[in-house]
Order: structure tokens, then sequence, then C-alpha cells
């Protein structure tokens, strides 16, 4: 399914430890260099503003390149407008293959044809079904997940997360007034399923080359679930979907299960990622916590705004503070000092992987040895009195 070569997928993947090693101080610059150059990897842009400039030049090449066809169509008049999306579709697809093939990968020429490709799927279903949500969001999800799955490309793996959302959405709005109503229910139990099943894949990667795309699909599912059953979000919906409206002493239903979610789901976030060391959830669930302060204060002002900002800016300053003091002289577990390497076992598999790759070292392996043992005419196991 992958169209790159898996050679240099692995490459990719051991000059990627390689500069950690190097960022952890583990092997000097002239190590790193020799190693960059005695490995092949893909044509890629780690410089973001780089590659966003070769996505940029790739727009207008895919632009250009669909003009072009346009040209040709304008005779046909309502016939082309029908079927202009799908020949861009395709075009997209193509010039993705083609540079695949010529082995650009998250170079930014790549991102172009492949989320252009995406977004002209999408605007031809529509056309095609006069804007058919849940169809289009069924066919963009299943075009995304194959650009992930062919291409390793992160960006459509968010593309589908997103869309697949926006089906299961969809889909409960066909059952009406009750759909709508278990929907946050319906979502909480949609991303907690994808959310362990994607921790499942990530945890069984023997290569990694999807690695990045289901993290992210992992950390898109905590979102999901925390916003699921927020009790702003859960409100303002039943409000916009159902017409609900809250009376002065009145609460939307399961209003006390909400308000528990609010709080509780950002503390498990900020425990769980405690005990894992998982950083991506770490922040999450500050990001959590900040958003359910702000889902209160939303309807109960207890404090004017520029005091309870002041209050706010104190508190998260004394825990910065006297965490930092508490933290900072730790050498293990959770501490203040920068990681020398990002991965706790990555040391010895890149240091064993990199070593045998660039040197082509094997892995030995055990044969039958042509010296006999035993005998020997002096002390010792198996001496005979001869030798």
């Amino acid at each position: 399914m992958i169209v790159y070569s898996k050679q240099l997928l692995d490459n990719e993947i051991l000059v990627d430890e390689a500069d950690s090693l190097y960022k952890g101080g583990f092997i000097s610059k002239e190590q790193k260099k020799f190693i960059e150059k005695e490995l092949p990897v893909l044509k890629s842009q780690s410089n973001v503003l780089v590659r966003i400039g070769f996505f940029l030049l790739g727009c207008l090449l895919y632009g250009s390149i669909c003009g072009g066809i346009s040209l040709f169509g304008l005779s046909a008049e309502n016939v082309f407008f029908q079927i202009c999306c799908y020949i861009f579709t395709i075009v997209g697809f193509a010039g993705a293959e083609l540079l695949a093939n010529q082995n650009y990968h998250n170079h930014g020429l790549d991102d172009a044809f492949i989320l252009n490709a995406l977004l002209c799927l999408g605007v031809a279903i529509a056309i095609t079904t006069e804007g058919h949500e849940i169809v289009i969001a069924f066919f963009v999800a299943i075009g995304s997940l194959f650009m992930f799955l062919r291409y390793l490309h992160v960006l459509s793996m968010l593309v589908f997360c997103i869309s697949a959302t926006a089906f299961l959405f969809f889909g409960m709005f066909k059952f009406g007034d009750i759909g709508k109503a278990i929907l946050p229910f319906v979502a909480m139990i949609f991303a907690g399923l994808f959310y362990f099943l994607t921790k499942k894949r990530m945890n069984h990667q023997s290569k990694g080359y999807y690695y990045n795309g289901l993290l992210l699909a992992n950390s898109f599912c905590l979102v999901l679930f925390y916003l699921s059953c927020n009790y702003l979000v859960v409100r303002e919906l039943s409000a916009e979907l159902l017409g609900t409206e809250v009376k002065p002493g009145t609460d939307i239903p399961f209003a006390f299960f909400f308000y528990a979610f609010t709080f509780i789901v950002p503390i498990v976030y900020l425990v769980q990622a405690l005990k894992t060391k998982d950083r991506i959830m770490l922040w999450l669930s500050f990001l959590a916590i900040a958003f359910s302060i702000y889902t209160i204060r939303f309807y109960h002002s207890v404090l004017p705004i520029e005091v309870a900002l002041t209050l706010g800016g104190v508190v998260l300053f004394a825990i910065a503070y006297f965490s930092i003091r508490k933290l900072k002289e730790k050498e293990s577990g959770l501490t203040f000092k920068p990681d020398r390497i990002n991965h706790s076992d990555s040391l010895l598999n890149a240091e064993a992987l990199v070593v045998a790759s660039t040197f082509g070292m094997k892995p030995g392996v055990k044969t039958a040895s042509p010296m006999e043992f035993g005998g020997g005419g002096f002390s010792g196991g198996g001496s005979d009195g001869s030798f």
C-alpha cells in the first residue's frame, strides 16, 4: 500500500534517531553528518516556512494545470461544470502519485496536490449530490484515509478525523430530535473507542511508518472526548440544534453529569499524563482545565473579569514557581531538566541501527565451530594428558 521504498523510510527513521542522539550529546556533529551522508532519504522539508513556500508553489502549479484543462472544457459549459471537479481530483491524485514516485514526502509540493485533491473531491461530491453532507463526509473520509495509508501524509489523517466526525454527526441528525439529544453520548463513546483503537495500533507498530498519523488521531480523540460532553458545548448545541431555551432557575437535562464531566476529565488527563509521561496529553489537560474554568465563567460571573484574571495569573505563577523549585534538582522521573533524548529506549535502538546501517554490519549468526574443545595436556576442563 505504501508507495515509498521501505529502505528509504527505514533510513529516514535512522537519520531522525541520529539527530536525537546528536541533540542529546551522544554523538558528535561530524558523526551525524557522516550518517546523513551514508543513508539516502526521501526529499522532505523540515523547515516549516520553506515547506509552506513549496506548498504555495504547488498550489500555483495545481491551479495552472486545472486552468489549462478548463480552457478545453469551456465550450461544454454546464456539462463540464458537472464533471470538472472530478477531473481536478484525478489531477491531484495523479500528481501526488508522480511526486511520490520521485521520493517527495512532506515537502510542500506533495502537500499541495494531496490537499487540493481532497478539496476537489469534496466539491465534486457536493455538486453531484446537491450538498448532501453525510455523503460528502463519507467520500472525503475514504479519500483522506487512502492518502494517509499510501503517502503517509499526516495532514490527511487530520482531514479523515474531521470528516469521520462530521459523518457521525450528520448521521445522528438523520434520527431527528432523538439523535440530536443523544449526540453528546454517542460522540463520547465514539471518541473513546477510536482512542483505544489508535492506541492499540500505535503499540503494535513494528516499523513506525504510520506512527505520527496515529498519534495525531489519538490526540484528536482526546479533544473530541472532552468537548463531546463539556457543559458549554452541550448547552449551546442544544440551543442551536433543538431550540432548547434555558429559563432562569432551570437547566439542561443531565446538567449535573455534564458539570462533573467538564471538571473530572481534565483532572484524569493530567493524572494520566504525569503517570505515563505523555507530553501531548499533559498539554491537552492544561488546555482542558483552562476551558473548564472558562465554561463556568461563561455562565456564572463570580468576580469581575479584571480581578479574576489577576488572581488566575497569581495562582499560575505560584504553581509554576514552586513546581520549578521542587523539580529542578531531580535527575529522574518528573523533572524540570530538559531531556537529553526524547525516548527512553531510543538510545540503544538508534545506536544499534545507525551503526549497523552505516557500516554495513549484519547481526551475527551462531554457527558450528570447526574447533573441537576438550582434551589438552594441562589442567583445565577436559584435559586428558595430551595436546
